[in-house]
């Protein structure tokens, strides 16, 4: 029995599985249980699941009495406000698979292991060619990406395109995006689809061909390149030198900028600020910065998560959550993502975990009360941890 229920973040809309997926489910032997209303926030009514064979229960904890895995989209970890309050359904004969913030606090990691579960962080999905269809990381960016940009074209009080009209040229605006991964370029993408002369930037040289594709410039800063990404195509972190260099070769594009969006991020790091307060003062009064590393410290100096600040007549949108934001099309695709995962991970009716699979071992957090992802021990100093 795979369940779902509905998810406790404040303001969260997804849900982690939709009805379409759920005929591809029960062809993996899996029957599906849902806590009542669970979707409706995304735009999926208890009826349209019911219609493709799940199962309607009345209450959360009915959902995590009967479901041998629970799916979620913020599990304990990911959700750091209410998540903690569902420990205490989970137990050693239970899988848990969803957003689980594996690198962000040894407590939290800590007390989802003592429950027993085996917790699989669909965050640690290896990016390997196999793993394509089930990286809910990227399929998440994407969205993030897509609102980053039509957020600030909300906010910027002029149009994105250039327009020949009756009264005149509309000059088209200037967007530059800061970090060239699965959101940065899908906001270059919908930016460009706008009408907006777009540059794109990145430290990894690899991703200059990408940027260009999608018909924006690539922003060529004379930086060291060398060791720019790790194994699995993430930003390595560089040495405050390399970051202050980074700012000073940014500055000027910055300063020419309407539209600045920021997506570097490094995992298990804070973001590295790469715009300073003396950058977005430099910017013409009106213009915006998204800084969708905001939960993560921010790489706007004057970013506040969950806030929109105003400084030197800029607005910078400390954006959180972006993903949630479109409830409906997220919901979809972070659901083919597990149904993906589970359609690996399930035989004969149940998850048979292999740990000599990559995809099993990376993604596999908590096993047997204990952290078992040897890079997250590493990463969070638990090495010593029975």
């Amino acid at each position: 029995m795979v369940g779902v229920p509905a998810e406790r973040y404040p303001g969260e809309r997804r849900v982690a599985l939709v009805p379409a997926v759920l005929p591809a489910l029960a062809k993996a032997g899996c029957e599906v249980a849902l806590e009542a209303g669970a979707g409706a926030a995304a735009g999926y009514p208890d009826a349209e699941y019911a219609e493709r064979g799940a199962r309607l229960l009345p209450s959360r904890e009915a959902v995590f009495a009967e479901a041998q895995v629970v799916t979620q989209v913020l599990g304990p970890g990911a959700n750091d406000r209410t998540g903690a309050a569902d420990l205490p359904l989970l137990g050693p004969e239970q899988t848990l698979i969803g957003f689980l913030r594996p690198l962000g606090s040894a407590d939290a990691v800590r007390a989802l292991a003592r429950t027993g579960v085996t917790g699989l962080a669909v965050e640690l999905m290896p990016r390997i060619t196999r793993a394509q269809s089930m990286d809910a990381l990227s399929a998440m960016g994407t969205v993030a990406g897509y609102k980053a940009v039509l957020l600030a074209a909300d906010t910027l009080p002029r149009m994105f395109p250039m327009l020949m009209t009756a009264a005149g040229t509309v000059t088209p605006a200037k967007v530059l995006v800061v970090g060239a991964g699965v959101a940065g370029l899908q906001a270059i993408a919908t930016a460009r689809r706008l009408g907006a002369v777009v540059w794109g930037y990145d430290v990894r040289p690899a991703v200059k061909e990408q940027v260009l594709s999608l018909g924006a410039r690539f922003l060529e800063l004379p930086l060291e390149a060398e060791a720019a990404e790790d194994a699995r195509g993430y930003a390595r972190a560089r040495d405050d030198a390399f970051y202050r260099r980074q700012r000073e070769l940014l500055a000027r594009a910055v300063a020419e900028s309407d539209v600045v969006v920021t997506t570097a991020v490094v995992p298990g790091k804070r973001a590295p600020v790469l715009v300073t307060a003396d950058m977005v003062a430099a910017m013409a009064p009106g213009s915006v910065i998204v800084d969708l590393a905001a939960e993560r410290g921010g790489n706007c100096e004057p970013t506040r998560a969950g806030e929109t600040v105003v400084h030197g007549g800029v607005t910078v949108i400390g954006a959180v959550n972006l993903a949630g934001a479109v409830p409906y099309h997220a919901s979809q695709m972070y659901a083919r993502t597990l149904a993906a995962f589970l359609g690996h991970l399930v035989r004969d009716a149940a998850v048979r975990l292999d740990v000599q699979d990559e995809i099993h071992r990376e993604t596999l957090l908590t096993r047997g009360g204990r952290v078992v992802h040897t890079g997250v021990r590493e990463a969070l100093g638990l090495a010593d941890d029975p």
